[in-house]
């Protein structure tokens, strides 16, 4: 009933001209051959009473129906539906207005019929157009908007791609590598190998729109590993969901990582904390947050955006995000495979 009072406030324009047309057309047509000025005001009211209850009744009908059944997701059994009920709505609304103006002594003569069955007709006609139209305008938007989150989903992806071999994270990595060579030959045949593993994954996964949590997990620590190198007890990571079911979007989860390493402090006074967990159907990364004043690194500031938009192809979770005065946190929805 509160949709229905909505619409009709927000209808009232329409209302208006609606009873404004049908009087002025019924008067033009019936002001020579009508008995007396109460039968041309019967004739004014029923014609008023059949367009308002038509026209609104099916415009009110069709945006009712759009909430039970999607024209993006059910195109076909919303046409067939709309149509349907438009029809069973329209013939009930004649036979009972009718029966209501019986009742109160208005009664239709032979050419006052005609002139009534031919507005059904063209209401029926202009009706089942505007349902068709409204059909082709939808199933033409889902292809369009479904294009359009295709390409968002690559551009997102060469994003990831683009971020992860930026030259200034081989630079990172190749500096701290010269600096184990001398100190800790080991380490740093450790450390190469590592490097290797985080380059193979990306180009493992440059054509793949989801990967097994535990895969992403697994680059995570290699990635991790080179982090840790360069940076020491200064950054942990607490890491519990190892073994969680699931899929996630490809190096969305390392994006995450480097944001927080991107804008956080991290030294020995302020020591950074990622912590990745599962909760409620996601996977959730979050860090102490103790920004930078000055952002060292460079940022192309979307990696964030592409990820949502990303989600908005992948699942119908967003992703959610928290950021307070001591965390921030982002939410990844886990995909079931398929």
């Amino acid at each position: 009933m509160k949709d229905l009072l909505t619409f009709l406030k927000d209808s009232w324009q329409v209302t208006l001209w609606l009873v404004i047309g049908s009087c002025g057309l019924s008067y033009l047509v019936w002001m020579d051959c009508c008995e007396g000025i109460s039968a041309l005001i019967w004739i004014c009211v029923f014609t008023a009473t059949i367009w308002v209850s038509l026209w609104l009744g099916n415009a009110y009908l069709s945006q009712a129906l759009n909430s039970f059944f999607s024209w993006h997701e059910q195109p076909v059994k919303r046409l067939v539906i709309g149509l349907v009920a438009m029809i069973v709505y329209t013939v009930g609304a004649v036979f009972i207005i009718i029966g209501i103006f019986q009742v109160a002594g208005f009664t239709l003569g032979s050419r006052l019929m005609g002139t009534f069955f031919s507005t059904i007709i063209i209401t029926l006609i202009i009706t089942m157009f505007m349902t068709g139209r409204a059909f082709l305008l939808n199933w033409r938007q889902s292809a369009v908007d479904a294009e359009k989150l295709k390409r968002e989903s690559v551009k997102a992806q060469f994003e990831s791609l683009r971020n992860q071999v930026n030259p200034h994270f081989l630079f990172n990595s190749l500096n701290a590598l010269t600096n184990l060579v001398h100190q800790d030959p080991d380490q740093a045949v450790k450390f190469i190998k590592q490097l290797s593993e985080v380059y193979r994954y990306v180009l493992d996964t440059r054509e793949k729109e989801l990967v097994p949590v535990a895969e992403e997990m697994k680059f995570l620590d290699s990635y991790f590993f080179l982090q840790k190198i360069r940076f020491g007890d200064k950054l942990k990571l607490q890491n519990s969901v190892q073994d969680i079911a699931g899929n996630v979007a490809p190096l969305a989860l390392q994006m995450l990582v480097e944001n927080a390493i991107k804008h956080n402090v991290i030294s020995e006074e302020k020591p950074l904390t990622i912590k990745i967990h599962a909760h409620n159907g996601s996977v959730v990364v979050e860090n102490n947050l103790q920004r930078k004043s000055v952002i060292q690194e460079p940022s192309s500031g979307v990696g964030l955006e592409n990820i949502k938009k990303r989600y908005q192809f992948l699942s119908d979770k967003p992703v959610m995000i928290k950021d307070d005065s001591l965390s921030f946190a982002v939410a990844l929805p886990l995909i079931p495979a398929s």
